[in-house]
């Protein structure tokens, strides 16, 4: 019976196998021999950035650089195995390892212990299902005491550090284990040893390099790092675009705004694993191919020499009584006809940590911070005074101290000048002109002693409606993010209304007065400033600009509702500021050869800068806007000092830093090659003859 059965049995495993063997067997071969591709895309250099004249501002710096890739097979105990290898060829940071990463470490390495950190009760609600896997995980997390973590060996963090980074992305995408101070022994020592640590590989990485140090460097903006990957905020957004998360991209400026530009075409890696996810061979689908390159339209020399004079002229202020809150400066230089920012620079004077004085970049201050700027303004008050009728080209008023009903003191310009026309007004920068016109836009009439009776509201909204024609008050549509519009005052008495007129009531950015005296300048266009000039394939072997994708042209955004003639005569009266008898940027600019024309501003203003015990401090605010030359304009400049002092009287800071900007602008011309200028004096002469044809269309 017992031969039977065992017959039997036999008999019955042998017709099974014979089944599995001639029944399924192709089945079964074909699930062994199955194999998957997955492609997975690998990053690129990003595009450079590169100077109106081919000078290259940002690069990227090779770096040699280990690299993790994770199988579909690999488990933690095998990666926590090719982790304490490397830990043993490379040093690691440690000082970024989180606490909580160090206890599940522990926990890894003394499961006994760990398993000991839970009660007799609690396992018995365990097996009764009470408690889950995580529950009871947490309880020995919370249990891992400081001195079990502080027993760590220092080689036992790098690798926790390494095995972080090997958990970092995703499957069979290569994850940067480190690619910054690899020394030469730590890359061969690694690279002979890659047989015995699967999936680490060695290669050539990049991160981003400023040619020109931190010159300009807050409007370039930053790139991620490859430890911190995709910020968080914008995961979702740049995921579904097919980033990876661990991906660097633009954090700010530039570097955000033309992403899409620079981060380049990535290469594509089929790999085709089998069943296990063991990768059995790999083919590269596509190189890749890296970002375009930006052409901007800065000119570097210029930047630098403009950063150089900010620097000077403040510390010199700095020294003069009455300084304590000067803290910073800023001046645009733009060609009014295109638009193109040739320097947007910024400088703020800080404290390094040991409490030494430093010079900080603060370009992007041009565009994120605004200020009561003064009589750089009136231009457009003169304007806007003909536009409605309040007064007509040549009309005299007198200049007297104007007392009203319910004022302590009367309000007057700087000096009485008596009966003067608007030219006039201009060149000595008369308040009481201004103040005159504005009341007669708002329907008053001055009446000595008497109240002063507007149509605020009306004429507030008329003001701010004009004034955003030369870009006061709004955006300047600049191709960079987070620029602000400044800020309107909430009150409409009708004494505000006379500070606004004068330039100390809302306030504006320097980019925005750099916009507004380029509107006057090339006359009457508003056009939008932008810092890239062109896009282009990447640069060459030979070092050649790649050929142009794009080119920014010109945009003007809108054109002066106003007679040609009326902002001729303000561009004369402009031109007496700087060069005839006594205007108030005669003293400057007296004796240049190069034909500026400006207005000159002082706003009282209240502090509101970072030292706290100072706010609402009485302040001076000192700005210029120029243009030159006068008579065929190619370059527009805004200067803008906050807080220069306090007082009656102080530095001229913003003339001397003015003055110093447009003589090594035009040192600059004379220093270069003509064919360096040719582009350059093309385009203007196209674009003075389509703003001349603008006019005459305008008429």
């Amino acid at each position: 019976m017992v031969f039977f059965v065992v017959f039997i049995l036999f008999s019955v495993l042998i017709l099974r196998l014979g089944e599995l063997q001639i029944v399924f067997g192709d089945d079964f071969k074909r699930e062994i021999e199955r194999t998957e591709d997955i492609t997975v895309n690998n990053p690129v250099p990003r595009g450079k950035m590169i100077d109106r004249n081919g000078k290259v501002i940002v690069d990227n710096t090779p770096l040699n650089a280990i690299t993790y890739t994770k199988y579909q097979s690999a488990d933690q105990k095998e990666m926590i195995e090719t982790a304490e290898k490397l830990a043993k060829l490379i040093t690691k940071d440690t000082s970024k390892v989180p606490e909580r990463e160090k206890k599940d470490f522990w926990i890894i390495k003394h499961p006994e212990e760990a398993k000991a950190k839970i009660t007799k009760k609690e396992w018995d609600l365990y097996d009764q299902k009470k408690l889950d896997d995580k529950e009871i995980y947490n309880l020995q997390v919370a249990r891992v005491t400081p001195k079990e973590v502080s027993g760590l060996t220092p080689e036992e963090l790098e690798t926790i550090a390494i095995y972080r980074d090997f958990n970092s992305g995703y499957a069979l995408t290569p994850q940067i284990v480190k690619n910054k101070d690899v020394t030469p022994e730590e890359f061969a020592v690694v690279s002979e040893n890659l047989e015995n640590l699967p999936g680490v590989d060695t290669t050539t990485d990049w991160e981003r390099m400023y040619a020109f140090g931190n010159t300009l460097k807050s409007i370039l903006g930053d790139v991620s790092t490859s430890e911190a990957g995709i910020p968080k905020e914008q995961l979702e957004k740049y995921l579904a675009r097919d980033y990876s998360r661990n991906d660097r991209v633009g954090k700010s400026y530039l570097e955000l705004k033309y992403e899409d530009v620079l981060h380049g075409q990535k290469a594509k890696v089929k790999n085709v694993t089998d069943k296990t996810g063991k990768i059995l061979s790999t083919e590269v689908v596509s190189e890749g191919k890296r970002g375009k390159d930006l052409v901007l339209t800065i000119d570097m020399d210029l930047q630098q020499q403009v950063e150089n004079i900010i620097e000077d002229e403040m510390l010199k202020a700095k020294q003069k009584p009455g300084t304590a809150l000067l803290d910073r400066a800023f001046v645009v230089v733009m060609n009014p006809h295109t638009g193109e920012v040739l320097s947007l620079a910024g400088r703020q004077i800080g404290k390094d940590k040991d409490g030494k004085t430093v010079m900080n970049d603060y370009a992007g201050g041009n565009i994120t911070s605004s200020y009561n700027v003064g009589s750089a303004v009136k231009g457009a008050t003169i304007l806007t005074g003909y536009k409605t009728g309040a007064i007509k080209p040549g009309d005299y008023l007198v200049d007297e101290p104007l007392v009203f009903k319910g004022t302590p003191k009367p309000k007057k310009s700087w000096k009485t000048f008596g009966s003067i026309n608007d030219l006039r007004a201009l060149q000595v920068s008369s308040n009481v002109y201004m103040w005159k016109t504005v009341i007669a836009m708002g329907q008053g009439k001055y009446i000595p002693k008497g109240p002063l009776v507007l149509e605020t509201e009306k004429t507030f909204s008329t003001m701010r409606q004009s004034f955003s024609q030369f870009g006061l008050g709004t955006r300047t549509g600049i191709d960079l993010p987070n620029e602000m519009s400044g800020f309107p005052g909430s009150d409409n008495k009708p004494g505000l209304l006379l500070d606004f007129a004068i330039g100390q009531y809302d306030t504006y950015t320097p980019i925005q007065l750099a916009q507004y005296v380029s509107t006057i300048a090339n006359g009457g266009n508003r056009v939008q400033p932008h810092i890239v000039k062109e896009i282009r394939e990447p640069v060459m072997e030979n070092n050649e600009l790649g050929p142009i994708i794009e080119e920014i042209q010109p945009k003007v955004l809108n054109h002066l509702d106003m007679k040609g003639e009326w902002i001729k005569r303000v561009q004369e009266g402009f031109r007496m500021v700087m060069q005839a008898g006594d205007g108030t940027g005669v003293g400057t600019f007296k004796g240049v050869t190069y034909n500026p024309a400006g207005k000159t501003g002082t706003a009282e203003a209240f502090y509101d800068g970072p030292v706290k015990s100072q706010k609402n401090t009485p302040v001076m605010n000192l700005s210029l806007v120029s243009f030159a030359p006068f008579d065929n304009p190619e370059v527009a400049m805004a200067v803008v000092v906050p807080w220069a002092y306090q007082g009656n009287t102080g530095p001229s800071v913003n003339m001397t830093i003015g003055k110093r900007v447009l003589d090594a602008y035009f040192d600059l011309k004379k220093s270069r090659p003509l064919n360096e200028e040719t582009v350059g004096t093309e385009q203007q002469s196209t674009n003075a003859d389509t703003t001349q044809n603008s006019q005459q269309s305008g008429q």
